[in-house]
Protein backbone atom coordinates (compact mmCIF):
# COMPACT_ATOMS: atom_id res chain seq x y z
CA UNK A 1 0.00 0.00 0.00
CA UNK A 2 2.83 2.26 0.81
CA UNK A 3 4.45 1.54 -2.75
CA UNK A 4 1.31 2.70 -4.05
CA UNK A 5 0.52 5.78 -2.24
CA UNK A 6 4.36 6.82 -3.53
CA UNK A 7 3.51 6.33 -6.89
CA UNK A 8 0.12 8.56 -6.70
CA UNK A 9 2.83 11.39 -4.73
CA UNK A 10 4.90 11.38 -7.52
CA UNK A 11 2.46 11.33 -10.23
CA UNK A 12 0.91 14.15 -8.39
CA UNK A 13 4.61 16.40 -8.52
CA UNK A 14 5.14 14.78 -12.23
CA UNK A 15 1.57 16.30 -13.51
CA UNK A 16 2.13 19.91 -11.67
CA UNK A 17 -0.73 19.35 -9.52
CA UNK A 18 -1.78 19.65 -5.92
CA UNK A 19 -3.43 16.43 -4.03
CA UNK A 20 -6.57 19.45 -3.59
CA UNK A 21 -6.64 20.33 -7.17
CA UNK A 22 -6.23 16.83 -8.28
CA UNK A 23 -9.49 15.83 -6.59
CA UNK A 24 -11.28 18.67 -8.05
CA UNK A 25 -10.04 17.62 -11.39
CA UNK A 26 -10.33 13.74 -11.25
CA UNK A 27 -10.71 11.34 -14.08
CA UNK A 28 -9.14 14.78 -16.30
CA UNK A 29 -5.16 13.93 -16.77
CA UNK A 30 -5.48 10.29 -15.91
CA UNK A 31 -6.78 10.18 -12.52
CA UNK A 32 -7.38 6.69 -12.75
CA UNK A 33 -3.90 6.06 -13.84
CA UNK A 34 -2.31 7.39 -10.95
CA UNK A 35 -4.33 5.57 -8.44
CA UNK A 36 -2.82 2.54 -9.77
CA UNK A 37 -0.17 1.98 -12.13
CA UNK A 38 -1.06 -1.80 -13.06
CA UNK A 39 -3.78 -2.39 -15.91
CA UNK A 40 -4.97 -5.00 -13.77
CA UNK A 41 -6.19 -3.82 -10.49
CA UNK A 42 -9.48 -4.97 -9.66
CA UNK A 43 -9.99 -7.93 -12.11
CA UNK A 44 -9.08 -10.38 -9.72
CA UNK A 45 -11.40 -13.28 -10.27
CA UNK A 46 -13.64 -14.87 -8.37
CA UNK A 47 -12.84 -18.58 -9.52
CA UNK A 48 -9.29 -19.73 -10.27
CA UNK A 49 -8.93 -19.44 -14.37
CA UNK A 50 -8.22 -22.89 -16.07
CA UNK A 51 -6.18 -22.98 -19.72
CA UNK A 52 -7.25 -24.66 -22.42
CA UNK A 53 -9.67 -25.52 -25.25
CA UNK A 54 -10.95 -23.41 -27.97
CA UNK A 55 -12.55 -20.58 -27.24
CA UNK A 56 -15.37 -20.35 -29.80
CA UNK A 57 -17.77 -17.13 -30.37
CA UNK A 58 -20.72 -16.20 -32.00
CA UNK A 59 -20.91 -12.95 -33.48
CA UNK A 60 -22.91 -10.15 -35.05
CA UNK A 61 -21.25 -6.78 -36.74
CA UNK A 62 -19.25 -9.02 -39.38
CA UNK A 63 -19.17 -8.09 -43.05
CA UNK A 64 -17.53 -9.70 -46.25
CA UNK A 65 -16.08 -6.45 -46.86
CA UNK A 66 -14.26 -6.54 -43.29
CA UNK A 67 -10.29 -5.41 -43.02
CA UNK A 68 -8.08 -6.19 -40.01
CA UNK A 69 -6.36 -2.91 -41.34
CA UNK A 70 -6.88 -0.67 -37.96
CA UNK A 71 -7.68 2.34 -39.64
CA UNK A 72 -10.71 0.75 -41.47
CA UNK A 73 -12.92 -1.07 -38.02
CA UNK A 74 -15.97 -0.01 -38.13
CA UNK A 75 -18.04 -2.83 -36.37
CA UNK A 76 -18.34 -5.58 -34.13
CA UNK A 77 -16.05 -8.29 -35.18
CA UNK A 78 -12.94 -6.49 -36.44
CA UNK A 79 -12.73 -4.77 -33.04
CA UNK A 80 -12.80 -7.76 -31.03
CA UNK A 81 -10.33 -9.71 -33.84
CA UNK A 82 -8.27 -6.72 -33.01
CA UNK A 83 -8.22 -6.81 -29.42
CA UNK A 84 -7.37 -10.49 -29.76
CA UNK A 85 -4.23 -9.78 -31.61
CA UNK A 86 -3.13 -6.77 -30.50
CA UNK A 87 -3.12 -4.07 -27.74
CA UNK A 88 -4.53 -0.84 -27.05
CA UNK A 89 -2.46 2.05 -26.02
CA UNK A 90 -4.93 2.79 -23.23
CA UNK A 91 -7.48 0.84 -21.60
CA UNK A 92 -11.03 1.49 -20.80
CA UNK A 93 -11.72 -0.19 -17.27
CA UNK A 94 -15.14 -1.37 -16.46
CA UNK A 95 -14.98 1.43 -14.03
CA UNK A 96 -15.09 3.53 -17.29
CA UNK A 97 -11.55 4.69 -16.21
CA UNK A 98 -8.69 5.26 -18.64
CA UNK A 99 -6.17 2.67 -17.65
CA UNK A 100 -2.38 1.91 -18.75
CA UNK A 101 -1.76 -0.82 -21.58
CA UNK A 102 1.16 -0.15 -23.96
CA UNK A 103 1.23 2.93 -22.82
CA UNK A 104 1.53 2.32 -19.00
CA UNK A 105 1.70 6.28 -17.23
CA UNK A 106 1.01 9.91 -18.56
CA UNK A 107 0.96 13.37 -17.16
CA UNK A 108 0.06 17.23 -18.45
CA UNK A 109 1.64 20.09 -18.42
CA UNK A 110 -0.90 22.84 -17.01
CA UNK A 111 -3.90 23.18 -19.27
CA UNK A 112 -3.24 19.87 -20.89
CA UNK A 113 -1.85 20.87 -23.82
CA UNK A 114 1.29 19.03 -23.63
CA UNK A 115 1.13 15.65 -22.77
CA UNK A 116 3.96 12.93 -21.81
CA UNK A 117 3.31 9.05 -22.09
CA UNK A 118 6.08 6.42 -21.01
CA UNK A 119 6.00 2.93 -23.09
CA UNK A 120 5.68 -0.09 -21.49
CA UNK A 121 8.87 -1.67 -21.66
CA UNK A 122 9.98 -5.90 -21.95
CA UNK A 123 6.95 -6.24 -24.35
CA UNK A 124 6.91 -8.20 -27.83
CA UNK A 125 5.36 -8.74 -30.96
CA UNK A 126 4.29 -11.83 -32.28
CA UNK A 127 7.29 -12.14 -34.57
CA UNK A 128 10.43 -11.55 -32.07
CA UNK A 129 10.21 -8.14 -32.23
CA UNK A 130 10.52 -5.60 -29.23
CA UNK A 131 8.20 -2.97 -28.41
CA UNK A 132 9.56 0.60 -29.10
CA UNK A 133 8.59 4.09 -29.04
CA UNK A 134 8.68 3.89 -33.23
CA UNK A 135 6.08 1.34 -32.75
CA UNK A 136 4.02 3.60 -31.06
CA UNK A 137 4.35 6.82 -33.38
CA UNK A 138 3.76 4.39 -35.99
CA UNK A 139 0.83 3.02 -34.82
CA UNK A 140 -0.50 6.71 -33.91
CA UNK A 141 0.17 8.19 -37.56
CA UNK A 142 -1.21 5.76 -39.80
CA UNK A 143 -4.43 7.49 -38.35
CA UNK A 144 -3.15 11.01 -39.68
CA UNK A 145 -2.50 12.50 -42.64
CA UNK A 146 -3.85 13.44 -45.38
CA UNK A 147 -4.06 9.65 -46.97
CA UNK A 148 -5.97 8.03 -44.03
CA UNK A 149 -8.49 6.86 -44.22
CA UNK A 150 -9.32 6.37 -40.40
CA UNK A 151 -12.62 7.32 -38.64
CA UNK A 152 -10.40 8.50 -35.84
CA UNK A 153 -8.47 10.74 -38.08
CA UNK A 154 -10.46 13.99 -37.48
CA UNK A 155 -10.08 13.28 -33.78
CA UNK A 156 -6.06 13.18 -34.02
CA UNK A 157 -6.35 16.00 -36.22
CA UNK A 158 -5.80 18.31 -33.48
CA UNK A 159 -2.43 16.92 -32.57
CA UNK A 160 0.22 19.23 -33.60
CA UNK A 161 3.57 17.58 -32.73
CA UNK A 162 3.98 14.08 -32.34
CA UNK A 163 7.66 12.92 -30.93
CA UNK A 164 10.14 10.48 -29.08
CA UNK A 165 11.09 12.57 -26.00
CA UNK A 166 13.29 10.05 -24.88
CA UNK A 167 14.19 5.82 -25.11
CA UNK A 168 10.44 4.89 -23.68
CA UNK A 169 8.90 8.03 -24.05
CA UNK A 170 6.79 9.92 -26.50
CA UNK A 171 5.63 13.50 -26.47
CA UNK A 172 2.16 14.84 -27.71
CA UNK A 173 1.68 18.59 -28.28
CA UNK A 174 -2.24 20.08 -28.95
CA UNK A 175 -3.04 22.82 -30.96
CA UNK A 176 -5.14 23.32 -27.72
CA UNK A 177 -5.88 21.29 -24.33
CA UNK A 178 -7.70 18.32 -23.97
CA UNK A 179 -8.26 17.17 -20.67
CA UNK A 180 -9.90 14.08 -22.21
CA UNK A 181 -7.12 13.15 -24.14
CA UNK A 182 -5.95 9.55 -22.28
CA UNK A 183 -9.80 8.34 -23.44
CA UNK A 184 -9.29 9.66 -26.97
CA UNK A 185 -6.27 7.27 -27.16
CA UNK A 186 -8.34 4.43 -26.10
CA UNK A 187 -10.34 4.45 -28.94
CA UNK A 188 -10.33 0.96 -30.57
CA UNK A 189 -8.64 2.19 -33.91
CA UNK A 190 -5.19 2.67 -32.05
CA UNK A 191 -4.25 -0.90 -31.84
CA UNK A 192 -0.41 -1.39 -32.07
CA UNK A 193 1.54 -2.71 -34.93
CA UNK A 194 5.01 -2.80 -35.56
CA UNK A 195 6.89 0.04 -37.34
CA UNK A 196 6.27 0.44 -40.99
CA UNK A 197 3.40 -3.01 -40.72
CA UNK A 198 1.27 -3.05 -43.73
CA UNK A 199 0.66 -6.87 -44.09
CA UNK A 200 -3.26 -6.52 -42.82
CA UNK A 201 -4.25 -9.83 -44.03
CA UNK A 202 -1.39 -11.15 -41.65
CA UNK A 203 -0.87 -8.68 -39.15
CA UNK A 204 1.12 -8.69 -36.21
CA UNK A 205 0.61 -7.51 -32.93
CA UNK A 206 1.26 -8.21 -28.72
CA UNK A 207 -1.62 -9.26 -28.28
CA UNK A 208 -2.84 -12.68 -26.41
CA UNK A 209 -3.59 -14.50 -29.28
CA UNK A 210 -1.82 -14.99 -32.71
CA UNK A 211 -3.09 -14.90 -36.77
CA UNK A 212 -3.61 -18.15 -37.82
CA UNK A 213 -7.08 -18.39 -40.20
CA UNK A 214 -9.15 -15.64 -41.41
CA UNK A 215 -12.14 -15.43 -43.71
CA UNK A 216 -13.61 -11.45 -43.68
CA UNK A 217 -17.35 -11.86 -42.39
CA UNK A 218 -17.60 -15.45 -42.28
CA UNK A 219 -14.71 -17.38 -39.72
CA UNK A 220 -11.63 -16.72 -38.03
CA UNK A 221 -9.13 -18.77 -35.84
CA UNK A 222 -6.63 -17.39 -33.44
CA UNK A 223 -3.88 -19.35 -31.49
CA UNK A 224 -2.36 -18.56 -27.94
CA UNK A 225 0.59 -16.36 -28.00
CA UNK A 226 2.84 -18.46 -25.34
CA UNK A 227 4.76 -14.96 -24.67
CA UNK A 228 2.19 -12.93 -23.69
CA UNK A 229 3.11 -9.82 -21.79
CA UNK A 230 0.06 -9.55 -19.35
CA UNK A 231 -0.25 -12.10 -16.45
CA UNK A 232 -3.04 -14.06 -15.72
CA UNK A 233 -4.59 -13.08 -19.14
CA UNK A 234 -5.01 -15.44 -22.33
CA UNK A 235 -5.87 -18.70 -20.86
CA UNK A 236 -7.98 -20.62 -23.89
CA UNK A 237 -5.81 -22.47 -26.65
CA UNK A 238 -6.97 -20.58 -29.26
CA UNK A 239 -10.02 -18.60 -30.68
CA UNK A 240 -12.55 -18.97 -33.00
CA UNK A 241 -14.75 -16.68 -34.57
CA UNK A 242 -17.95 -16.97 -36.31
CA UNK A 243 -20.14 -14.62 -38.17
CA UNK A 244 -23.78 -15.22 -37.25
CA UNK A 245 -25.36 -12.06 -37.80
CA UNK A 246 -28.52 -13.43 -37.78
CA UNK A 247 -30.32 -13.25 -33.98
CA UNK A 248 -31.92 -16.23 -34.29
CA UNK A 249 -29.03 -18.50 -36.01
CA UNK A 250 -27.06 -16.53 -33.09
CA UNK A 251 -29.39 -17.51 -30.56
CA UNK A 252 -29.54 -21.47 -31.76
CA UNK A 253 -26.28 -22.05 -31.93
CA UNK A 254 -25.22 -20.76 -28.07
CA UNK A 255 -28.60 -23.12 -27.26
CA UNK A 256 -27.30 -25.53 -29.20
CA UNK A 257 -23.49 -25.63 -27.44
CA UNK A 258 -21.93 -24.83 -31.23
CA UNK A 259 -20.49 -21.39 -29.49
CA UNK A 260 -19.90 -20.66 -26.15
CA UNK A 261 -20.96 -16.69 -26.35
CA UNK A 262 -22.99 -14.43 -28.28
CA UNK A 263 -23.31 -10.99 -28.24
CA UNK A 264 -25.88 -8.64 -29.04
CA UNK A 265 -28.50 -10.78 -27.82
CA UNK A 266 -32.21 -9.86 -28.84
CA UNK A 267 -34.03 -8.03 -26.50
CA UNK A 268 -37.30 -10.11 -27.51
CA UNK A 269 -35.06 -13.15 -26.44
CA UNK A 270 -33.94 -12.14 -23.06
CA UNK A 271 -36.20 -13.58 -20.94
CA UNK A 272 -36.15 -16.75 -22.57
CA UNK A 273 -32.95 -17.07 -22.48
CA UNK A 274 -32.46 -16.70 -18.91
CA UNK A 275 -34.67 -19.31 -17.56
CA UNK A 276 -31.94 -21.94 -18.92
CA UNK A 277 -30.28 -23.54 -16.38
CA UNK A 278 -27.37 -23.68 -18.87
CA UNK A 279 -26.62 -19.70 -19.57
CA UNK A 280 -25.70 -16.55 -18.42
CA UNK A 281 -26.90 -12.99 -19.72
CA UNK A 282 -24.53 -10.47 -18.99
CA UNK A 283 -26.05 -7.17 -18.86
CA UNK A 284 -24.18 -4.07 -18.89
CA UNK A 285 -25.75 -0.34 -18.86
CA UNK A 286 -23.36 1.99 -21.32
CA UNK A 287 -23.33 4.71 -23.99
CA UNK A 288 -24.86 2.19 -26.24
CA UNK A 289 -28.22 3.76 -28.36
CA UNK A 290 -30.35 3.33 -31.29
CA UNK A 291 -31.05 6.46 -33.92
CA UNK A 292 -33.29 7.03 -36.58
CA UNK A 293 -30.73 9.09 -39.00
CA UNK A 294 -32.09 12.04 -41.44
CA UNK A 295 -29.31 13.25 -43.99
CA UNK A 296 -29.97 17.48 -43.21
CA UNK A 297 -28.28 17.89 -46.98
CA UNK A 298 -31.40 16.83 -48.50
CA UNK A 299 -34.90 17.76 -48.23
CA UNK A 300 -37.18 17.63 -46.37
CA UNK A 301 -34.28 16.85 -43.62
CA UNK A 302 -32.76 19.89 -44.52
CA UNK A 303 -35.81 21.74 -42.62
CA UNK A 304 -35.16 21.49 -38.75
CA UNK A 305 -39.09 21.55 -38.33
CA UNK A 306 -39.24 18.91 -39.83
CA UNK A 307 -36.79 16.95 -38.02
CA UNK A 308 -38.58 17.90 -34.76
CA UNK A 309 -42.13 17.03 -36.36
CA UNK A 310 -40.59 13.14 -36.47
CA UNK A 311 -39.02 13.55 -32.89
CA UNK A 312 -42.42 13.96 -31.45
CA UNK A 313 -43.90 11.16 -33.58
CA UNK A 314 -42.44 8.46 -32.02
CA UNK A 315 -43.45 6.53 -28.72
CA UNK A 316 -40.22 6.59 -26.61
CA UNK A 317 -41.69 4.43 -23.68
CA UNK A 318 -44.01 1.94 -26.18
CA UNK A 319 -40.62 1.54 -28.35
CA UNK A 320 -38.92 0.64 -24.66
CA UNK A 321 -41.29 -1.37 -23.37
CA UNK A 322 -42.24 -3.38 -26.29
CA UNK A 323 -38.39 -3.34 -28.43
CA UNK A 324 -36.11 -3.82 -25.58
CA UNK A 325 -38.21 -5.19 -23.01
CA UNK A 326 -37.27 -2.63 -20.49
CA UNK A 327 -33.42 -3.45 -21.27
CA UNK A 328 -32.33 0.11 -21.34
CA UNK A 329 -33.51 3.61 -20.87
CA UNK A 330 -35.15 6.50 -22.23
CA UNK A 331 -32.95 8.67 -25.11
CA UNK A 332 -33.56 12.80 -25.55
CA UNK A 333 -31.98 13.09 -29.22
CA UNK A 334 -29.03 13.10 -27.98
CA UNK A 335 -25.83 10.45 -27.72
CA UNK A 336 -24.63 11.07 -24.27
CA UNK A 337 -25.97 8.69 -21.07
CA UNK A 338 -27.21 8.87 -17.82
CA UNK A 339 -24.44 7.37 -16.77
CA UNK A 340 -21.71 9.66 -18.06
CA UNK A 341 -20.67 12.57 -16.31
CA UNK A 342 -21.61 15.81 -18.10
CA UNK A 343 -25.00 14.31 -18.88
CA UNK A 344 -27.64 17.30 -18.72
CA UNK A 345 -30.22 16.41 -16.19
CA UNK A 346 -32.27 19.71 -16.49
CA UNK A 347 -33.02 18.76 -20.55
CA UNK A 348 -36.84 18.27 -20.88
CA UNK A 349 -37.18 14.60 -21.58
CA UNK A 350 -39.20 14.63 -25.15
CA UNK A 351 -42.31 12.93 -25.16
CA UNK A 352 -44.72 11.22 -27.81
CA UNK A 353 -47.03 14.33 -29.11
CA UNK A 354 -48.41 14.00 -32.39
CA UNK A 355 -50.14 17.61 -31.67
CA UNK A 356 -46.79 18.69 -31.77
CA UNK A 357 -45.26 16.78 -34.87
CA UNK A 358 -48.43 18.32 -36.37
CA UNK A 359 -47.34 21.89 -35.60
CA UNK A 360 -43.88 21.58 -36.67
CA UNK A 361 -44.88 20.58 -40.08
CA UNK A 362 -47.38 23.36 -40.26
CA UNK A 363 -44.54 25.36 -39.56
CA UNK A 364 -42.36 23.67 -42.82
CA UNK A 365 -45.54 24.21 -44.59
CA UNK A 366 -46.73 20.47 -44.76
CA UNK A 367 -50.01 19.47 -43.80
CA UNK A 368 -48.31 15.61 -44.44
CA UNK A 369 -45.27 14.44 -44.76
CA UNK A 370 -44.77 10.90 -46.59
CA UNK A 371 -41.31 9.50 -45.93
CA UNK A 372 -39.24 6.29 -46.53
CA UNK A 373 -37.41 4.79 -43.52
CA UNK A 374 -34.78 1.99 -44.70
CA UNK A 375 -34.40 -0.14 -42.05
CA UNK A 376 -32.68 -3.84 -40.84
CA UNK A 377 -32.21 -5.91 -37.94
CA UNK A 378 -27.99 -5.23 -38.83
CA UNK A 379 -28.70 -1.81 -37.55
CA UNK A 380 -30.10 -2.90 -34.19
CA UNK A 381 -32.29 -6.41 -32.79
CA UNK A 382 -35.45 -4.97 -32.99
CA UNK A 383 -34.73 -2.19 -35.31
CA UNK A 384 -37.58 -4.01 -37.95
CA UNK A 385 -39.92 -3.72 -34.89
CA UNK A 386 -39.26 -0.24 -33.74
CA UNK A 387 -39.71 0.83 -37.64
CA UNK A 388 -43.04 -0.85 -37.35
CA UNK A 389 -44.30 0.70 -34.27
CA UNK A 390 -42.97 4.50 -35.53
CA UNK A 391 -44.92 3.76 -38.58
CA UNK A 392 -47.88 3.38 -36.36
CA UNK A 393 -47.45 6.45 -33.74
CA UNK A 394 -46.39 8.92 -36.59
CA UNK A 395 -49.18 8.08 -38.62
CA UNK A 396 -51.99 10.40 -36.16
CA UNK A 397 -49.46 13.34 -36.80
CA UNK A 398 -49.64 13.37 -40.91
CA UNK A 399 -46.29 11.02 -41.12
CA UNK A 400 -47.08 8.70 -43.63
CA UNK A 401 -43.55 6.52 -42.81
CA UNK A 402 -43.78 3.51 -45.84
CA UNK A 403 -40.54 0.63 -44.64
CA UNK A 404 -37.84 -0.29 -47.30
CA UNK A 405 -36.54 -3.46 -45.33
CA UNK A 406 -32.81 -3.34 -46.11
CA UNK A 407 -30.15 -6.66 -46.65
CA UNK A 408 -28.29 -7.31 -43.71
CA UNK A 409 -25.62 -8.16 -44.98
CA UNK A 410 -24.79 -4.81 -47.42
CA UNK A 411 -26.51 -2.56 -44.38
CA UNK A 412 -23.51 -0.64 -43.29
CA UNK A 413 -21.72 -0.39 -46.86
CA UNK A 414 -24.79 0.23 -48.64
CA UNK A 415 -27.60 2.03 -46.80
CA UNK A 416 -25.79 3.99 -43.43
CA UNK A 417 -24.75 7.46 -44.30
CA UNK A 418 -26.28 7.32 -47.87
CA UNK A 419 -30.49 6.54 -47.65
CA UNK A 420 -31.93 9.77 -46.78
CA UNK A 421 -33.41 8.07 -43.43
CA UNK A 422 -32.15 5.07 -42.30
CA UNK A 423 -31.88 3.66 -38.79
CA UNK A 424 -28.43 2.93 -36.87
CA UNK A 425 -26.81 2.43 -33.82
CA UNK A 426 -23.54 3.75 -31.88
CA UNK A 427 -21.94 1.81 -28.78
CA UNK A 428 -21.32 4.76 -27.23
CA UNK A 429 -18.16 6.39 -26.35
CA UNK A 430 -16.15 6.71 -22.70
CA UNK A 431 -16.58 10.47 -22.76
CA UNK A 432 -18.87 13.05 -24.02
CA UNK A 433 -16.16 14.79 -26.13
CA UNK A 434 -15.17 11.49 -27.80
CA UNK A 435 -18.94 10.92 -28.71
CA UNK A 436 -19.72 14.12 -30.29
CA UNK A 437 -16.74 14.40 -31.98
CA UNK A 438 -16.30 10.99 -33.86
CA UNK A 439 -20.17 11.20 -35.27
CA UNK A 440 -21.68 15.05 -34.13
CA UNK A 441 -19.16 17.34 -35.32
CA UNK A 442 -19.41 19.08 -38.89
CA UNK A 443 -15.89 17.49 -39.70
CA UNK A 444 -16.10 14.10 -38.55
CA UNK A 445 -16.15 11.15 -40.60
CA UNK A 446 -18.98 9.62 -39.06
CA UNK A 447 -21.42 12.49 -38.94
CA UNK A 448 -23.86 9.90 -40.06
CA UNK A 449 -26.69 12.87 -40.59
CA UNK A 450 -24.44 15.00 -42.47
CA UNK A 451 -25.34 17.70 -39.84
CA UNK A 452 -23.83 20.71 -39.60
CA UNK A 453 -24.11 23.53 -36.73
CA UNK A 454 -21.23 25.85 -36.06
CA UNK A 455 -21.97 27.02 -32.43
CA UNK A 456 -21.71 23.45 -31.66
CA UNK A 457 -18.55 23.07 -33.24
CA UNK A 458 -17.16 25.91 -31.49
CA UNK A 459 -18.15 24.81 -27.93
CA UNK A 460 -17.32 21.54 -28.53
CA UNK A 461 -13.56 22.63 -29.27
CA UNK A 462 -13.95 25.33 -26.59
CA UNK A 463 -14.93 22.55 -23.99
CA UNK A 464 -12.40 19.73 -24.25
CA UNK A 465 -9.81 22.77 -23.69
CA UNK A 466 -11.27 23.50 -19.75
CA UNK A 467 -10.38 21.62 -16.98
CA UNK A 468 -12.88 23.57 -14.98
CA UNK A 469 -15.57 20.69 -14.17
CA UNK A 470 -18.52 23.00 -13.63
CA UNK A 471 -17.69 24.43 -16.99
CA UNK A 472 -17.01 21.67 -19.17
CA UNK A 473 -21.05 20.48 -17.51
CA UNK A 474 -22.02 23.46 -18.72
CA UNK A 475 -21.15 23.34 -22.09
CA UNK A 476 -21.76 19.73 -22.75
CA UNK A 477 -25.34 20.15 -21.48
CA UNK A 478 -25.23 23.30 -23.62
CA UNK A 479 -23.83 20.72 -26.75
CA UNK A 480 -26.82 18.23 -25.40
CA UNK A 481 -29.51 20.97 -25.93
CA UNK A 482 -28.37 22.17 -29.45
CA UNK A 483 -28.25 18.11 -30.53
CA UNK A 484 -31.55 17.50 -29.12
CA UNK A 485 -33.04 20.44 -30.80
CA UNK A 486 -31.52 20.65 -34.11
CA UNK A 487 -30.05 17.75 -35.16
CA UNK A 488 -30.42 15.36 -37.37
CA UNK A 489 -30.79 12.63 -35.52
CA UNK A 490 -33.71 11.03 -33.56
CA UNK A 491 -32.36 8.91 -30.60
CA UNK A 492 -35.45 7.63 -28.89
CA UNK A 493 -33.75 4.57 -26.70
CA UNK A 494 -29.90 3.78 -24.70
CA UNK A 495 -30.07 -0.14 -24.64
CA UNK A 496 -27.78 -1.91 -22.67
CA UNK A 497 -25.31 -4.15 -23.76
CA UNK A 498 -26.81 -7.90 -23.52
CA UNK A 499 -24.29 -10.62 -23.91
CA UNK A 500 -25.05 -14.49 -23.36
CA UNK A 501 -22.79 -17.31 -22.65
CA UNK A 502 -22.59 -20.79 -21.87
CA UNK A 503 -21.96 -21.36 -17.70
CA UNK A 504 -18.80 -23.46 -18.90
CA UNK A 505 -17.15 -19.55 -19.39
CA UNK A 506 -15.59 -18.21 -16.46
CA UNK A 507 -14.51 -15.03 -15.83
CA UNK A 508 -17.37 -13.28 -17.49
CA UNK A 509 -18.10 -9.85 -16.43
CA UNK A 510 -20.28 -6.43 -17.18
CA UNK A 511 -18.80 -3.22 -19.17
CA UNK A 512 -19.22 -0.26 -19.74
CA UNK A 513 -17.98 0.06 -23.03
CA UNK A 514 -19.47 -2.56 -25.56
CA UNK A 515 -20.45 -5.73 -25.67
CA UNK A 516 -17.90 -8.78 -24.96
CA UNK A 517 -16.60 -6.77 -22.23
CA UNK A 518 -15.24 -3.92 -24.28
CA UNK A 519 -14.02 -6.44 -27.04
CA UNK A 520 -11.70 -7.65 -25.07
CA UNK A 521 -13.49 -10.91 -23.70
CA UNK A 522 -11.37 -13.56 -25.59
CA UNK A 523 -8.11 -12.90 -23.25
CA UNK A 524 -10.06 -12.47 -19.99
CA UNK A 525 -12.36 -15.68 -19.81
CA UNK A 526 -11.57 -19.69 -19.23
CA UNK A 527 -13.27 -22.76 -19.94
CA UNK A 528 -14.27 -24.18 -17.10
CA UNK A 529 -14.89 -27.83 -18.49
Amino acid sequence: MKDEQDKFNKYLQGANLSRRSFINTAALIGAGTALSLSPFAGFAAEATPKKGGVLKLGMSGGNTSDSLDPTLFSDWVPLNQAYMLMNGLIEIDENNQATPELLESWSAKPGAQEWTFKVRQGVTFHNGKTLTVEDILYSINLHRGDQSRSAIKTQLASITELKKSGDNEITLTLDSGNADLPYLLADYHLVVVPDGFTDWKHPIGTGGFVFDQYQPGVRSYFKRNPNYWKPNRAFVDAVEVLVINDATARTNALISGQVHAINRVDFKTVDFLKRSPALNIIRSSGGQHFTFLMDCRVAPFNNNDVRMAIKYGIDREKLLATVLRGYGSLGNDHPIPKTDRFFNKALPQRAYDADKAKFYLKKAGLTSLPVELSSSDAAFAGALDAAALFQGQAAPAGIQVSIKRQPADSYWDDVWMKAPFSMGYWGGRPTADQMFSTAWQSTAKWNDTHWKNEKFDSLLIQARSLLDEQKRAEIYGELQQIASDDGGAMIPLFGDYLDATSKKLGGVKPHPMFNFMGGRLAERVWLES
